[in-house]
């Protein structure tokens, strides 16, 4: 890990009305190895905020490790060694004295299977907002997340008396979101949210998607280029750790200027 220091996340970004088409997180020369084995190479591009970008590619391209790489989430791997920069609102994530609690916080996730705690509906989603000692209104947050999430009207009548193992996979998968959405964070990081749900419930989670970009920074990891053409604005294509082509999502897709992005959308590999 590099041992830069001097940090500070600075102001939070002005919400929805006040969005515009700019970067909040810039990735410049990132690489990353677990122990001898090289997954990112040399990759740079930027996320604006108040859009969604999908991050495409085949298994094993380094999608994962990617946005992992936005929030310090790969900080447990062993032997994890990055270079490189991460700025957040021009700050570098991986200065020594950055607290990765604080950017989760303001980086949040969504991973690829609903992981709810075995608590209540409300204390699955009460439980970020304790951590970071925003108990104030408690209910009202709780109740505001699960507003965001679409899930609201289907659990509200058993908030502290229904397990978060109690719901269908697509209602632990909202309520993972709404848990995230909790604490106000300004990215949402979502690692294949949609693979392990059905087609209905995908549905209910490409929506929220269009909804949230209206207040925050989307990036979305799919296998599924369906699905990134219809959520996202910009789309990243991954192969074997490089960062092959970067472009809006209409250009990447009928007008690719990379031969290896055109072979793997045509289906020529992957």
């Amino acid at each position: 890990m590099n041992e830069r220091s001097s940090f500070s996340l600075g102001v939070r970004a002005p919400q929805s009305s006040s969005c515009q088409v700019e970067p909040i997180l810039r990735v410049s020369n990132l690489s990353l190895w677990y122990g001898k084995q090289q997954a990112l190479r040399s990759a740079t591009l930027s996320f604006p905020v108040c859009r969604a970008t999908a991050v495409i590619g085949p298994s094993g391209c380094g999608k994962s490790t990617l946005i992992r790489s936005l929030n310090r989430m790969n900080d447990l791997v062993p032997h994890l060694r990055i270079e490189g920069e991460v700025l957040f609102h021009g700050q570098d994530i991986y200065v020594r004295d950055a607290d990765p609690v604080e950017v989760r916080r303001r980086i949040g996730m969504v991973f690829q299977k609903p992981n709810p705690f075995p608590k209540s509906i409300y204390e699955n989603v009460a439980f970020g907002l304790r951590v970071n000692g925003l108990k104030d209104h408690l209910d009202d947050r709780v109740e505001n997340a699960l507003h965001r999430a679409a899930l609201w009207d289907e659990v509200k009548d058993h908030l502290r008396k229904k397990s978060g193992f109690d719901l269908s996979g697509g209602q632990q998968q909202r309520l993972c979101l709404a848990r995230a959405l909790a604490v106000e964070p300004e990215v949402l990081l979502m690692d294949e949210p949609c693979s392990a749900l059905d087609p209905v419930a995908t549905a209910k989670i490409e929506d929220l998607i269009q909804e949230l970009k209206k207040e925050m920074t989307i990036v979305i990891v799919t296998h599924n280029m369906q699905q990134a053409a219809r959520v996202s604005d910009e789309t990243a294509f991954l192969l074997l750790g490089e960062l092959v082509e970067f472009a809006p999502t209409e250009q990447l897709f009928t007008r690719p200027s990379d031969p290896r992005t055109e072979a793997y959308i045509t289906g020529k590999f992957g």
